[in-house]
């Protein structure tokens, strides 16, 4: 065992390393057992994953009745909510604290404890850079919100904004639908980013079956969470690793239930950078390759009616993962040692209103497309399953904001040249030009616009959006905007076509006029900070396309620490 080198040495190191840890009262012979490290995001400033104390806990008893020796620890938490300018900012950061604390420390497995969005992607890619055997446990989703005798959840929110701009609601009842939106513990009930990264890991096969739906308040949450401290004792035993599992077909599976279940846009750049961590070939393109032919046949908010606890009562992911049976790569290794099509092969359905199938799906439109164009030479994204039919194929004049700051000060002047027909840009929200690539794609619509009744636009951005978001929304534009590419030099009333069934995007000018604007931009947006944390992050982030990971971090680099002393 890896702790072995640390708890089975003779001498002083061997001392020191087992004499602090009896401080605790930890008897000797503990120091013969597997050690497991809980990795806990736990934190009162990350709501929806409060209840982590809670959930250690039920991992802890597995750990304990499997004949392991438990070991809980801290890593930064990323509350979504709460946090500024924008978690993604610091998910990099992160997955270094995960990375260093389980290869700096005498840990034989890990457990990762993870919920609210950028936790679960920054855990997998911490502890896939040190790749030693490791089991998921998502925090689980909130229950449905209720208002006024109605089911409600995050994606709500952009309509209830909307309906106070338009003055079909006022200011004083959000504050009642607040009370009613979060009922528990848990990240959001939506097919947002949170259950998305849930149904990925699941997907991926890092995760016990039935992870990605049980509510957090659930006490079958409790119980995967004590059959998942139990399984990483054998996993240790077999020396089932990351690498094991994470294979180019458990990447393909999961770009495929992503587009089936209408799964976050916000997948797509974390996937890519796990996919850098682990040294599998990934692209953009694949993503639209593999998502192309499937349809959402799961009919959750944001592209459809119901929510994350509706999910589990039909029958939960493993469902989902049988019903795309056809498509999916069987054989692959999950975390339980049997394969993806084992996990499945007995799941039932309960409710065909929630889980469709492929042939009859609930919307034949996929739930991610990826789109290619002049404005975007490295590619973007768009959720079809979550846009309007009208405007999957249309030309409009742009709208160009040079930087969140100019559009929250014009969207709503009263002399903002802007029609329904016209295409909303914004630019500089990109990794480098913010920093961090805040969820600010899906841009509410201008006031007089929503009191004329219109609820959908085109939006174009570098940025990203909040996967409880919807509306034909053009994300992740590559090179952004501060990296001086195309997208850069859009002028107000440019034409811009968008045509998602041939994939692509375009403004209407030639490339000798989109080489003279460039040669004429004088400026950037970007000043890089010059200390700290967003110093390194401005310096060495690379580009959506590629996963906006830092370009230091690619590849494995193992579980041996740095310096074998004390």
């Amino acid at each position: 065992m890896r702790s072995k080198s640390w708890f089975g040495r003779k001498g002083k190191d061997g001392l020191i390393y087992r004499a602090w840890m009896k401080n605790n009262g930890i008897p000797d012979h503990e120091f013969d057992k597997p050690v497991i490290g809980i990795c806990n995001t736990w934190s009162e400033l990350t709501p929806c994953n409060a209840h982590f104390r809670d959930l250690a806990a039920a991992v802890k008893r597995g750990i304990l009745e499997a004949g392991g020796f438990p070991v809980e620890f801290p890593v930064m938490s990323l509350g979504e909510t709460l946090m500024k300018p924008t978690t993604m900012l610091f998910r990099n950061l992160v997955s270094m604290d995960v990375e260093e604390s389980i290869r700096a420390n005498p840990l034989d497995g890990v457990v990762l404890l993870c919920g609210c969005d950028k936790t679960t992607p920054s855990l997998v890619m911490g502890a896939c850079s040190v790749n030693i055997p490791t089991i998921v446990v998502s925090g689980g989703p909130m229950l449905t919100g209720r208002y006024q005798g109605r089911s409600i959840g995050t994606s709500d929110i952009w309509r209830f904004f909307s309906d106070v701009e338009s003055g079909g609601l006022k200011e004083e009842e959000l504050r009642e639908i607040e009370s009613g939106l979060c009922r528990s513990q848990g990240h959001c009930a939506v097919m947002g980013t949170a259950s998305s990264m849930a149904c990925m890991v699941e997907a991926l096969g890092l995760s016990l079956p039935n992870n990605a739906a049980i509510p957090a308040v659930d006490a079958h949450r409790k119980v995967l969470a004590q059959l998942s401290g139990s399984r990483i004792l054998q996993m240790v035993k077999d020396d089932i690793k990351p690498s094991d599992i994470l294979t180019r077909e458990a990447f393909e599976n999961a770009i495929i239930t992503n587009a089936a279940i209408g799964g976050s846009t916000n997948f797509v750049i974390h996937l890519l950078a796990i996919a850098g961590r682990v040294g599998v070939p990934l692209e953009l393109k694949d993503f639209d390759l593999l998502s192309r032919n499937i349809p959402t046949i799961v009919n959750l908010q944001p592209s459809g009616k119901y929510f994350m606890e509706d999910l589990y009562y039909a029958g939960g992911l493993p469902v989902v993962l049988k019903h795309l049976d056809g498509l999916l790569h069987k054989s692959c290794l999950t975390v339980n040692g049997k394969s993806i099509s084992e996990n499945y092969r007995h799941a039932t359905c309960y409710n065909d209103e929630i889980i469709t199938t492929p042939d009859k799906p609930f919307n034949a439109s996929t739930g991610l497309a990826v789109l290619s164009g002049n404005i975007c030479e490295n590619g973007a994204v768009i959720k079809p399953s979550a846009a309007s039919t009208e405007l999957m194929q249309h030309t409009g004049p742009a709208v160009v904001f040079e930087n969140i700051e100019e559009y929250k000060d014009r969207i709503n002047a009263d002399d903002l040249d802007v029609d329904q027909n016209s295409i909303l840009v914004l630019k500089n929200a990109g990794p480098k030009g913010y920093p961090g690539m805040p969820e600010v794609g899906n841009m509410t619509l201008p006031k007089k616009l929503l009191q004329q009744g219109i609820t959908d636009m085109i939006r174009i951005s570098d940025g990203r959006m909040s996967g409880t978001g919807f509306g034909t929304v053009v994300l992740h534009v590559s090179p952004e905007a501060a990296e001086g590419g195309n997208f850069s030099v859009i002028r107000n009333g440019d034409l811009i076509t968008l045509d998602v069934p041939n994939r692509t995007i375009n403004v209407n000018i030639s490339d000798e006029e989109l080489t003279r604007r460039k040669q004429e931009q004088t400026t950037r947006s970007v000043h890089p900070a010059e200390r700290g944390y967003v110093s390194l992050y401005t310096k060495h982030v690379e580009q959506a396309h590629l996963g906006a990971d830092f370009d230091f971090l690619k590849g494995c680099s193992g579980s041996k620490p740095a310096k074998d002393s004390h």
